[in-house]
């Protein structure tokens, strides 16, 4: 059993960098690539091996989609059974046992306390379209409301809500749905004045909601739903405040208007519970999740109370609604989220976090640490007395984590780490990746 990575060659190896230049030649340049260079040739755990025969420690799960580890052998298995029997009929055309199975389970673990109905779909991206369709459709309103540094995708619907970088809106013109972004509740970057703390930072946004969109630009009865991350993904790894969810199912019931929870990147164990709704004690109307449900296999899906799904035939499909093999991996992936990691994703990622603090006390650079269970963001800033962030250092903390054999990303905008490790990372392997991550900002500061 691995306990530290192991690094062979120069990074990029010589068979990666063959791989990198036909990449380069072939492969849409629209792609987002880390500042460092890997070519993944397997996984397995908290491992990965890259083509050239180096082993990283892998703290970004495939941005939060692995999260019960690079090929689990239970989920393995699987997926292998579920192959030889059917891999495809059109579950949108035809019936099988998959997706009643899957969404009867989603009715027992979501927030949602009367009964619901699940929309199956392959991404997350299409899982908010869709939650989007049926807000518009139940609602008859045409108007959303989202949040400054939100991702919920990059089709041209969910591009409408999306507003964590510059690049993704450059090009598109105007936007396919009238969404209006306000500033999501975050103390350290709030626009508001005299925000010091989580809940003025909550109250500031929620009394922009109410007192100036509502009477200016977005009136509340024109507002088909709130889409909200309960913790920022892109945005930064940012929980929101204690009360803010409350708030806006307030505002949602005082005015008829859907609360559409995303949970696409915060789902599934990650944050220690199965859903970060489960730490705010709020019923959404809507939820979309996909990551780590499939434990790596392309799945998405919309749940939302059955009333609201409440659509004709034919109203929404897709030809891979519901596929058989990603289903299956989604069922045991649920199953060993039950029984073990989900608790685990609590008990280690508080220890991680524990020693992050350590090392915001000993670096002048690391200007926050936030997060629930295994999903934790490190705010990387030139010093603690200017706050100011530096997608710089950020790159270069990543670069020399990855020269050491720890894998980490970035996000937030411009300068946060974020942590999202598989679900079964043990305290050992936090103390390898602590140390590593220790000597990354040593060498890069």
């Amino acid at each position: 059993m691995l306990h530290k990575p192991i690094i062979k060659t120069e990074l990029p190896g010589p068979k990666a960098k063959q791989i990198i230049e036909d990449d380069t030649e072939y492969v849409t340049p629209s792609f987002y690539r880390y500042p460092y260079k890997l070519v993944v040739e397997k996984g397995y755990g908290v491992w990965i091996e890259d083509t050239d025969g180096n082993v990283f420690m892998d703290c970004n799960a495939g941005i939060a989609v692995c999260s019960t580890g690079h090929c689990h052998p239970e989920v393995v298995e699987a997926i292998t059974k579920q192959t030889q029997t059917l891999i495809h009929m059109c579950g949108t055309n035809y019936y099988y046992h998959h997706m009643p199975a899957l969404a009867k389970k989603l009715d027992e673990l979501v927030p949602i306390k009367v009964p619901t109905r699940t929309y199956f779909a392959t991404s997350g991206a299409e899982a908010v379209e869709a939650a989007l369709k049926l807000a518009m459709y139940h609602t008859k309103r045409q108007k959303f409301i989202s949040f400054i540094g939100s991702f919920h995708g990059r089709s041209l619907a969910t591009l409408s809500l999306t507003a964590s970088k510059r690049i993704h809106q450059v090009g598109y013109m105007r936007h396919l749905l009238d969404v209006i972004n306000v500033p999501y509740p975050n103390k350290l970057r709030s626009p508001f004045a005299n925000v010091t703390d989580d809940e003025s930072a909550s109250k500031a946004t929620i009394n922009w909601i109410e007192n100036i969109v509502f009477k200016t630009t977005t009136p509340a009865e024109d507002v088909a739903g709130i889409v909200v991350e309960a913790v920022q993904g892109e945005g930064g790894y940012i929980p929101a405040p204690k009360n803010f969810l409350k708030e806006l199912r307030r505002i949602c019931n005082e005015n008829g208007i859907l609360l559409i929870v995303d949970e696409v990147h915060s789902g599934m164990g990650r944050t220690g519970k199965m859903f970060a709704t489960d730490h705010y004690d709020v019923e959404p109307d809507i939820m979309c999740l996909s990551k780590g449900i499939g434990s790596g296999l392309p799945i998405g899906v919309c749940v939302a109370r059955a009333d609201i799904m409440n659509w004709p035939r034919g109203a929404h499909a897709s030809t891979f609604s519901g596929n058989p093999v990603c289903i299956a991996s989604a069922l045991k992936t649920i199953e060993l989220l039950e029984n073990g990691l989900t608790e685990n994703a609590r008990i280690v990622g508080n220890y991680l976090k524990d020693g992050l603090l350590k090392l915001q006390d000993k670096y002048d650079c690391i200007g926050d640490v936030r997060g629930l269970g295994l999903m934790i963001g490190v705010e990387i800033v030139e010093s603690k007395q200017t706050m100011k962030p530096t997608a710089e250092l950020r790159d270069k903390i990543e670069t020399a984590c990855y020269n050491r054999g720890l894998l980490i990303f970035g996000g937030g905008g411009v300068s946060v780490i974020r942590w999202a490790p598989p679900l079964i990372l043990t305290k050992e392997n936090v103390d390898v990746a602590l140390e590593i991550f220790d000597e990354a900002i040593k060498v890069s500061v």
